[in-house]
């Protein structure tokens, strides 16, 4: 299965402003460690820190001090900020593949705390006309929001460069929160189209790092491929029934997807929402 994180969110907003950006990622090197404390004390403190929200998954605006430096344009210059215990990252997906490594803190610094630099993803993102493309995305720790901080970027020219950015406007996504890591059933509801297409219901659900993924069986083999986000996800099996494993961003909300049927004379994709009910957890 392909899968990919892309920037942003749960299609429980409905926010049509991120319809370009998906919610998962294929990391392309080893996930980054826990940045040093010496490197989390080059965060800015010019501007007057917020305490760290609520556990739970936000929506928010990446903003930075470049017009080279910024969020891809399908994301609508957002990424998702995720709070756990307290501790908040930030996954923004990039405009290209051009900027290799981020570090906390300012450039001079970066080549002597080469065990702090945050490692890329790989996520596709898909814009307005239709087309998709691979460009690498960050997971980056963010010790408050509404707050200018110092993040370094190395490009594929091997200089580091010095930027000022920020994480703003933090809108907290709707339904329930994921459950504690491990292996689930959940009831899962599926309208739209025709009526005629149902899927597997319980479904299984999966949670990792609290991001949950949801395997989904149709009752057709004819779908090869779903939108969720606007990210594609391709089949995990090539005989039998189509069946896909996408994110599901929180329970209780409708998550608005697309498949593609090839039943008819022509591929057509077809809306869809589907809804997990937190009540039917197993």
């Amino acid at each position: 299965m392909k899968r990919v994180f892309s920037c942003v969110v749960a299609a429980s907003l409905a926010l049509s402003l991120l319809a370009g950006c998906g919610a998962s990622s294929t990391a392309s090197s080893a996930a980054s460690g826990a940045v040093s404390s010496e490197a989390a004390s080059s965060v800015a403190s010019s501007a007057v820190e917020t305490a760290a929200l609520p556990d739970g998954v936000y929506t928010a605006d990446f903003d930075t001090d470049s017009s080279m430096f910024h969020a891809n344009e399908a994301c609508n210059g957002k990424g998702t900020l995720t709070v756990e215990n307290g501790q908040m990252t930030f996954h923004v997906s990039l405009a290209s593949t051009h900027i290799v490594n981020l570090y906390l803190g300012k450039a001079s610094d970066a080549a002597d705390h080469e065990a702090d630099w945050l490692q890329p993803t790989t996520d596709t993102v898909t814009y307005s006309d239709g087309t998709s493309e691979e460009v690498y995305g960050f997971d980056i720790p963010v010790s408050a929001v509404d707050a200018d901080f110092d993040l370094a970027i190395l490009g594929t020219k091997g200089k580091w460069y010095d930027h000022v950015v920020s994480v703003r406007n933090a809108v907290q996504q709707a339904g329930i929160a994921a459950p504690a890591d491990g292996t689930y059933t959940c009831d899962v509801m599926l309208e739209g189209g025709s009526g005629r297409a149902t899927v597997e219901s319980p479904a299984a659900l999966t949670v990792a790092d609290g991001k949950m993924t949801a395997t989904i069986v149709w009752s057709s083999p004819n779908y090869d491929y779903m939108l969720v986000d606007g990210e594609k996800y391709l089949p995990t099996n090539t005989d039998g029934n189509s069946t896909f494993e996408i994110p599901v961003a929180a329970l209780d909300t409708a998550l608005d997807v697309t498949a593609d049927t090839v039943a008819m004379s022509t591929p057509h994709e077809i809306e869809y929402t589907l809804t997990f009910d937190s009540a039917s957890l197993k």
